[in-house]
């Protein structure tokens, strides 16, 4: 116990690992669980039936796992967990999920999330993103890996992310915004693809190429979206070494929703 700074409010009930750090003034509910070499900063407040797994860096100032700001909530244990090795930087807040979805608020591992972010009710993020100073999601917002969001993006209700892409600074998203596309506006438009980022992460030339290809096929070549994904599939049989690639692109067209399409 000697980790955990004795003003800390940490309740019997808590599962806090030997190795926790915990910092002053910081309060810890009767049903939090925290893994090994977890460290929490000083004034926060860790609620709700809220899991945090091993080696994560929780800043000063952040509310973990409140209550949802959802009128339709009615007390129900749902959860909000968080995976491994995430760095929260101050001033967050991680609100636990709703009885009308999944009932859990998920983050994956090695995410690194800045000042101000808020990730509402039922979001559920995937592992390598990272979150610039104020993005804003709102409920049942999906995030997909090496996702990045510049500073102060609003994503609306039930968007989807795919991987890899990329929001600039004060986009305001309305749409799902395919994998590997870069983003900027109010409403958000597409500019381009992340190829910068592809290439950061080791995608070959001849899968930049292919990325490339669907771009055009969903923003130049003027396709319905039924369409691109019949030119976008073609790409896979030609290009082997993209067929995973192009397999993500079409599962997350497959599965948009009509009304809000994606970002154009």
């Amino acid at each position: 116990m000697s980790r955990i700074h004795p003003t800390a409010l940490v309740d019997a009930g808590a599962e806090i690992d030997s190795t926790v750090e915990v910092g002053p003034f910081t309060v810890i509910g009767p049903h939090v669980r925290i893994g090994a070499g977890t460290r929490v900063g000083a004034h926060c407040v860790i609620e709700g039936h809220t899991t945090i797994g091993r080696d994560n860096q929780i800043f000063q100032f952040n509310s973990l796992g409140a209550i949802p700001q959802d009128k339709k909530y009615a007390g129900e244990p749902c959860e909000l967990v968080i995976g491994d090795r995430n760095t929260v930087r101050e001033f967050c807040t991680f609100n636990i999920g709703t009885a009308t979805d999944a009932g859990v608020t998920r983050i994956g591992h090695d995410n690194w999330i800045m000042a101000y972010v808020h990730l509402a009710h039922d979001c559920q993020i995937g592992n390598h993103t990272i979150f610039a100073n104020n993005s804003q999601l709102a409920g049942h917002v999906h995030v997909d890996d090496w996702v990045i969001l510049g500073g102060f993006t609003v994503v609306h209700q039930f968007c989807r992310l795919g991987a890899h892409s990329f929001t600039a600074m004060n986009s305001l998203l309305f749409a799902d915004l395919p994998p590997f596309v870069m983003c900027q506006g109010q409403p958000a438009q597409a500019r381009s693809m992340n190829y910068e980022g592809l290439r950061r992460r080791g995608f070959s030339p001849e899968r930049v190429q292919v990325v490339k290809a669907m771009h055009k096929a969903l923003y130049r070549d003027n396709l319905t979206l039924a369409q691109a994904a019949e030119q976008i599939a073609a790409l896979g049989q030609a290009h082997p070494s993209s067929a995973d690639d192009v397999a993500m692109m079409n599962r997350f067209l497959a599965d948009c929703s009509e009304r809000r399409g994606i970002v154009r």
